[in-house]
C-alpha cells in the first residue's frame, strides 16, 4: 500500500481542501509575482514607457504559461486518479511520460516567443513607441519556458498527491531571488525591459531545477527516475487527452484577451498605460482563487478513483464555495484599495486616474468567474476535457470577440468593453454546470452498477 503525503479520501473534506489549497494559493501568487515585480520595478525605475512595453506583452505571457498550466492540469488529474486507486505502475509511467511532454511543450513555446514576438505584438497594434521594448521582453522572458514548462510538471505531480507546501518553498525561493535581481538588473545595470525579463527567466530555471531535485528523492510511486523515464504511449495520450484541451481552453481564453487588447489600444497610450497596471490585479486574484480549482480536480479524481463516490460531489461544492468567497474578498479589496494597489506600478496621478476604470468594473465580477472555472475543473476531475473547452471556446471566447465587434464598437468606451468579462464569466458558468450535473449523474450510475 503507497504512503499518501495527505489522504484525500478519508477526513474532512472542508479542512482538508483547505489545507491543501493554502500552500496552492501561496504558489500561484507568487508565480503571478514574477511577471508583477518585472511590471513595478520597470515602472518605477524605468519609466512609464518601459511599464507600457512590459505591460503590453501580459497578454502573451497570460496565454503560453495558461498552456503550460492546463497541460500541468491534466498531468495532476492523472497522477491522482491512478495514485488513489492504487496503481503505482500506471503513476510511474505517467510521471516520466509527463516529463517528456512538459519538456517539449517548453522548447516550443521558446521558439516561438523567440522567432514570433514581433509578429505577435503587431497583432493586437501595440504602440510604435511601446513596441522595441516589449520585442525584447518578450524574447527574453520566453528563454525561461522550458523551465517554466518543468517547474509546472512537478508542482502538478505534488498537488496530485496533496504535498503543495514543496512548491511553495521553491517558488518563495525564486521570487526573492527575481526581485532581487529585477532590481540590480534595472537600477545597478540599467537593462531597463531586458532586465526584468532576464531576471524572470533565470528565477524560473532555479524553480524548476529545486522541484525536479525534489521530486528524485520522493521514496514513492511518484518519485522521478531521470535514467528510467522512458515515454510510454497510452499514458502519454491520455495526458494529452486531458491536458491538452484545457491547455488549450487557456490558450484560446487568452487568445480572445487579443481582441480586448486591440480594443484598449484604440485608446491614447495613457490608457494603455493604466490598464497595463491595474490588469496585474486579474492575474492574482485568478490565480488565488484557481488554487481551490486545482484541489478540486485533485480531490474528485483521487476520490472517484478510489471510488468514494459520495466525496466527489461534496469536494466540488466545498472548492466552489471557497474560491467564490476569495474572489469576493480580494476583489472587494481591490475595490477599496485601488489606488494604492495601481502606486505600486507607476507614480503618475493620470495612469493610476485610468486604471482605476478597469478597477472599478472588475471588482466585484472575479468572483462570478468561479462558477465557470470551478466547474470546469470538476468536469476535469471525472476526466471529462473537451465539452468543457468547446463550452469555454463558445461562451467565453466567441462571446468575448462578438461583444467587441458589437457592444464595445457602438458604445466605444472603456467601461463597455471592460463589462464583456463578467457577461461572458455568467454565460460560461450557466453552460458548464448544465454539463457537469449530465456527466457526474453518468459517472454515479457506473458505480451504482
Amino acid at each position: 500500500m503507497m504512503k499518501k503525503a495527505i489522504n484525500m479520501t478519508e477526513g474532512p473534506l472542508a479542512k482538508q481542501i483547505l489545507f491543501v489549497s493554502l500552500p496552492l494559493v501561496m504558489s500561484n501568487l507568487l508565480q503571478v509575482l514574477f511577471n508583477i515585480s518585472d511590471v513595478a520595478i520597470v515602472g518605477r525605475f524605468a519609466g512609464s514607457t518601459a511599464l507600457g512595453s512590459v505591460g503590453s506583452t501580459s497578454i502573451f505571457v497570460t496565454l503560453f504559461t495558461g498552456f503550460l498550466i492546463g497541460l500541468g492540469g491534466g498531468i495532476n488529474v492523472l497522477v491522482a486518479r491512478y495514485y488513489g486507486a492504487g496503481r503505482a505502475k500506471d503513476v510511474k509511467k505517467t510521471v516520466g511520460s509527463s516529463l517528456i511532454i512538459s519538456l517539449i511543450a517548453g522548447v516550443i513555446l521558446l521558439l516561438v516567443g523567440l522567432f514570433g514576438s514581433p509578429a505577435l505584438l503587431k497583432t493586437i497594434n501595440t504602440k510604435p513607441d511601446l513596441l522595441p521594448g516589449a520585442v525584447m521582453y518578450l524574447r527574453v522572458y520566453f528563454l525561461g519556458m522550458p523551465a517554466l514548462a518543468l517547474y509546472n510538471y512537478g508542482n502538478a505531480v505534488f498537488s496530485a498527491i496533496g504535498d503543495t507546501k514543496k512548491p511553495l518553498i521553491f517558488l518563495a525561493i525564486a521570487g526573492v531571488l527575481n526581485v532581487i535581481l529585477n532590481l540590480f538588473f534595472v537600477i545597478v545595470c540599467h537593462l531597463s525591459v531586458v532586465g526584468v525579463a532576464l531576471a524572470s527567466a533565470i528565477s524560473q530555471c532555479v524553480s524548476a531545477g529545486l522541484i525536479l531535485h525534489a521530486l528524485t528523492k520522493v521514496q514513492d510511486s511518484y518519485a522521478l527516475h531521470l535514467r528510467e523515464v522512458k515515454f510510454d504511449r497510452t499514458i502519454g495520450q491520455r495526458v494529452l487527452m486531458l491536458g491538452v484541451p484545457a491547455g488549450l481552453q487557456n490558450a484560446v481564453f487568452a487568445f480572445a484577451n487579443l481582441f480586448i487588447q486591440a480594443g484598449v489600444n484604440s485608446f491614447d497610450s495613457l490608457m494603455v498605460k493604466g490598464n497595463s497596471a491595474a490588469a496585474n490585479a486579474d492575474n492574482l486574484i485568478y490565480d488565488a482563487m484557481a488554487a481551490f480549482y486545482m484541489a478540486c480536480a485533485s480531490f474528485m479524481s483521487q476520490n472517484y478513483g478510489a471510488g468514494k463516490v459520495d466525496r466527489v460531489k461534496k469536494s466540488f461544492y466545498i472548492s466552489l464555495a471557497y474560491s467564490f468567497a476569495i474572489g469576493l474578498v480580494l476583489g472587494g479589496s481591490l475595490l477599496l484599495f485601488g489606488r494604492e494597489f495601481l502606486a505600486l506600478f507607476t507614480t503618475e496621478p493620470a495612469v493610476i486616474d485610468a486604471g482605476m476604470y478597469r478597477i472599478g468594473v472588475m471588482g466585484l465580477a472575479y468572483c462570478i468567474s468561479a462558477f465557470m472555472d470551478c466547474t470546469i475543473a470538476a468536469c476535469r476531475g471525472l476526466g471529462e476535457t473537451v465539452v468543457p473547452t468547446i463550452l469555454v471556446v463558445l461562451g467565453s471566447c466567441v462571446f468575448r470577440v462578438i461583444w467587441v465587434y458589437t457592444i464595445f464598437a457602438y458604445f466605444h468606451t472603456i467601461p463597455s468593453l471592460y463589462l464583456l468579462y463578467p457577461f461572458s464569466w455568467g454565460l460560461t458558468a450557466i453552460a458548464e454546470i448544465i454539463y457537469f450535473v449530465r456527466i457526474y449523474k453518468k459517472a454515479m450510475r457506473i458505480y451504482q452498477h
